[in-house]
């Protein structure tokens, strides 16, 4: 049987690169050897990703996308269709996991400077993945066709609007209509199903190819390839299969884990991953008392409400997402890891933390004064820590980085 497995491979192999991917990716790929729990985001992403797919797909046999049959036909995946319940809530509780793991990810960049040279392209690359997948997830979160859902694509579309000279129509071009109806429908459904699962799914793969062009970063943001042996492979690193295809497994496992709690015992998290007013049919003629997108697009939603003015609303919410770009050259540290960092960068981090998870959760609620007056507060916290960041970077004392991986 092994001679027989051996001479597939070799037949393959004359014909394809197989081994020699699987060697240059995993096989023979080195990475440091001091990773920690902060890594495990990367690959459960890419688990999450193929969970989405392939839930997508089974959604897809049973989903009409028409808005006359739109939410009917969720209903009837849910209550008719073997387990189609199951995988409705696999692919829901899956999107709000996603962001769960991609904002986890793209934080241990913070941390550890994973942006900072030679991987400022390998950070771009990842920060369009994130625009492409919110802009799959708002394209998906309208295919139920709940009253949520209805109305908060009326309200999101509607901000394109405030872009002058072009912004009426390019509103309409979005919709498909003068308001959010079937044409809107059935090109959201196009574009989630085909087009960007396509993009996405390309732009994976060049992450992953820029990540392995480049090397991994570590805690301490030390290059290993500096420090090589006879052999010239790295002496701070190690094959990442099988050593950490075995600990992103163990990851896996405590991840799924969880994962099937909140997917058996609480799939609609208290109305955050499904809101309660997405359980009605979208009605045109009546609007929800308050209309707010899924939280893990509360905290540009926030932004963009802290601001008096619609276009300047906007302009501030866009730009929210776009100075995450700009990270590579807005950090003048003569160090990578936050580990290495002195307290005013660490005093920083903190705050925008605490200014996101703040505005994620006044994203959620009713506007009010004191609200507002909160949300202008964190706005302010949150673009300080990109604006600032070439000064207080400077000034920031740092400790002596090691040689070697500690």
């Amino acid at each position: 049987m092994r001679d027989v497995l051996i001479k597939g491979r070799d037949w393959i192999d004359a014909r394809f690169p197989m081994t020699k991917l699987w060697n240059e990716q995993a096989g023979e790929y080195y990475a440091p050897k001091n990773f920690n729990i902060w890594y495990y985001f990367g690959s459960l992403a890419l688990v999450v990703l193929v969970n989405q797919i392939v839930t997508g797909i089974w959604l897809t046999m049973n989903y009409k996308p028409s808005a006359a049959e739109a939410f009917a036909s969720v209903e009837y995946i849910m209550r008719d269709v073997e387990w189609g319940w199951l995988i409705r809530y696999m692919h829901s509780t899956g999107a709000s996991l996603f962001f769960v793991v991609v904002y986890l990810h793209m934080f241990r960049g913070l941390l550890y400077g994973s942006y900072r040279k030679p991987r400022e392209l390998l950070w771009l690359i990842g920060m369009v993945i994130y625009l492409v997948l919110m802009g799959e997830a708002f394209m998906g979160y309208l295919l139920p066709w709940g009253q949520m859902s209805y109305w908060g694509a009326q309200v999101i579309i509607s901000l394109f609007g405030a872009i002058p000279v072009v912004g009426e129509q390019l509103a309409q071009f979005i919709r498909g209509d003068y308001v959010v109806s079937d044409a809107t429908l059935n090109r959201f459904f196009a574009l989630h199903v085909i087009a960007l699962p396509l993009v996405l799914a390309g732009l994976v793969v060049a992450h992953l190819i820029a990540l392995h062009e480049v090397g991994s970063n570590n805690p301490d943001g030390i290059e290993i390839k500096a420090h090589k042996d006879a052999a010239g492979k790295p002496v701070d690193g190690i094959r990442f299969h099988p050593y950490y295809t075995v600990k992103d497994l163990y990851g896996l496992a405590v991840f799924l884990g969880l994962a099937a709690i909140i997917i058996f015992f609480t799939p609609e998290m208290g109305g955050y991953f499904l809101e309660h007013a997405n359980f009605q049919p979208a009605d045109p003629l009546q609007t929800p008392e308050h209309i707010a997108p899924v939280w893990y697009f509360t905290p540009f939603y926030a932004i963009l409400r802290a601001v008096p003015d619609k276009l300047g609303g906007v302009i501030a919410m866009g730009g929210a997402v776009m100075i995450l770009m700009l990270l590579p050259w807005l950090d003048r540290s003569p160090v990578r890891s936050v580990r290495y960092k002195g307290p005013i960068f660490k005093a920083a981090l903190a705050l925008f933390v605490v200014s996101f998870l703040g505005l994620g959760y006044l994203g959620l609620q009713p506007p009010t004064p004191t609200y507002t007056l909160l949300a202008r507060i964190f706005s302010v916290i949150y673009f300080g820590f990109f604006l600032l960041m070439p000064i207080y970077s400077r000034l920031d004392p740092v400790k002596p980085v090691p040689d070697r991986l500690t």
